[in-house]
């Protein structure tokens, strides 16, 4: 069975740091496109980091670029978020999701909040 399980959110103060997981079983999260999307109260969802299959290729929204970085570990079939210098803008349900072939899969996301 496909699943997602994200982890690592909380409450951090602006200027810091938090390093969101995700867990993948049921497929090989290496060879799929792995994307960070987050989602804050009355806004769309918003698509914050993507790695490529094999993790050769990372893209980031304008807002983060620089302070946020993705990267991922096969030995745990895990894709990490790395925040650092998190700002008032930032929180949001962060959302994990893998995508290969036809195929999506979605997690059921982790809260960061940033608040002084």
């Amino acid at each position: 069975q496909v699943q997602l399980a994200e982890s690592g959110g909380g409450l951090v103060q602006p200027g810091g740091s938090l390093t969101l997981s995700c867990a993948a079983s049921g497929f090989i999260a290496s060879r799929s496109t792995m994307t960070w999307y987050r989602q804050a109260p009355g806004k769309q969802r918003e698509l914050v980091a993507r790695i490529s299959p094999g993790g050769g290729s990372t893209s980031y929204i304008n807002s983060v670029r620089g302070r946020f970085t993705i990267s991922g570990d096969n030995a745990k079939n895990t894709v990490y978020l790395q925040m650092k210098n998190l700002k008032l803008e930032d929180p949001a349900v962060y959302i994990c999701a893998a995508s290969w072939g036809s195929s999506q899969s979605w997690g059921q996301g982790t809260q960061v909040t940033v608040s002084s």
